[in-house]
């Protein structure tokens, strides 16, 4: 068997996934596609009414884009079908359930064979070694552990890596601060948004972060602005990562070396990009909503799933030597946006907009109100303690300075509020999108 060394100084064989042969990579997938669209027709009463109600079957499936004849499948049939009626494995081979918090109504549960707990573990092993994590290294998991399924995803995936892991999940700032030094932590898993607290806290109690140069982040969009902030405060390198619980959890992509794209597991999820209008699939390069189908789960197999989240699949090789696709990193969704006198906004755009400008700290608030019938649009944004303290002068050029950031990354006027430092809440897990909506 051959090898080829990647640029990033690891050998791999060249049948290992992530560096499989462009043609024989579709051979595969093609290959469980058909199996896995037909474990979902013969087990799943859902899929197979809505293959029925097209005139399809499996046998239609004769190439990997016959795939776009079949139906989507969408988070509220998750919800409709609760807690089991999307399972395609008996009870008696799930091994394991999680679960979504269930803010918006009843729960999305999903669940896993000991088969697809071994995939899981697979590609977070492939995901922390794109990241730059190997065995040797002390992964400090601060993701929350329970149903949600990002802490027992990052657990496994970094423990069959090699990796020493500390499973100290979300919150408890001071010790996850002293844990870091203390047990020489190498490498953290957590969301962008609550390193960004851990780093805070840090700057406010002189601590360190020990020998932390690595964080694997996710869970939830963060803007490349963001990522130039975390790096340049903290000395590390941060890379993203993708995943949903519909699909696996985290594991269904991840940033190489290049910190260029987040190339995705194509061997266990094969993608799609869809015009969010129309549904039609789009050319790769064009920007639309994501659309995942798993190629392995045997327990909840998920046809054309509508992930919401906005990308682009990019042709283009990587210079990592990686044969998987790339999409572009995930900034907003499509159930993110709201209309500003007729313009689509999305906050991904108000945090570019806000870090782009010297002075300010990554934690804000959107305040829609609406006033005779007039949308009208307030940002509400945290300055560091040294600008807060500055003359009432300074404080007036920065706010000017951010209200044309923001006019000149959206395209309108916004009203910005200069609040001080911890004013606005910190999140300890998921950083919260909601929107402050009052009518005047």
């Amino acid at each position: 068997m051959s090898s080829l060394a990647c640029p990033e100084g690891i050998v791999h064989t060249a049948s290992a996934p992530d560096f499989l042969p462009v043609r024989l990579l579709r051979d595969l997938q093609l290959d469980r596609l058909r199996g896995i669209v037909r474990r979902a027709y013969e087990r799943v009463p859902l899929f197979r009414a809505r293959m029925e109600e097209r005139g399809l079957t499996p046998a239609s499936l004769r190439a990997l884009e016959d795939l776009a004849a079949f139906p989507f499948t969408v988070k509220a049939d998750l919800r409709d079908t609760y807690p089991f009626g999307l399972f395609a494995s008996p009870m008696e081979e799930v091994v394991r359930l999680h679960a979504s918090s269930g803010t918006t109504g009843k729960p999305i549960v999903v669940a896993y064979t000991q088969a697809d707990l071994d995939v899981w573990s697979e590609v977070m092993l492939r995901t922390f070694a794109a990241c730059g994590v190997h065995r040797g290294d002390v992964v400090q998991n601060a993701y929350g552990y329970g149903l949600f399924t990002g802490g027992l995803g990052a657990h496994y995936g970094a423990e069959s890596l090699g990796a020493t892991v500390i499973p100290m999940s979300g919150g408890n700032t001071e010790r996850q601060l002293m844990v870091m030094q203390d047990f020489g932590v190498t490498a953290l898993c957590s969301t962008p948004s609550y390193f960004l607290h851990l780093l805070e806290r840090a700057r406010e109690t002189k601590a360190g972060l020990g020998q932390l140069r690595v964080g694997v982040f996710g869970a939830e969009p963060w803007s490349d602005a963001m990522r130039s902030r975390i790096e340049a405060e903290s000395g590390i390198r941060a890379y993203d990562i993708y995943g949903l619980s519909e699909i696996i959890g985290p594991g269904v992509g991840s940033e190489c070396g290049r910190q260029d794209g987040l190339h995705l597991f194509e061997d266990h999820f094969f993608p799609e990009v869809v015009d969010p209008s129309t549904g039609a699939v789009l050319p790769e390069g064009t920007e639309g909503e994501l659309v995942l189908t798993t190629l392995s789960k045997q327990a909840m197999p998920m046809i054309r799933y509508r992930t919401r989240d906005i990308t682009a699949i990019r042709p283009e090789p990587c210079e990592c030597g990686r044969t998987l696709r790339r999409i572009r990193r995930i900034s907003r969704r499509s159930d993110d946006m709201f209309v500003i006198r007729g313009v689509n906004v999305f906050p991904s755009q108000v945090e570019t907009a806000l870090l782009a400008v010297e002075g300010t700290l990554p934690h804000y608030q959107i305040v829609l109100t609406r006033e005779k019938g007039l949308d009208a649009m307030e940002v509400r944004v945290e300055v560091t303690p040294e600008v807060f303290s500055d003359r009432i002068r300074a404080l007036e050029e920065l706010r000017h300075k951010l209200s044309r950031s923001v006019e000149h990354t959206l395209g309108i006027r916004a009203a910005v509020t200069l609040v001080e430092p911890r004013t606005i809440q910190r999140s300890e897990g998921k950083a919260r999108r909601v929107l402050d909506q009052r009518e005047i």
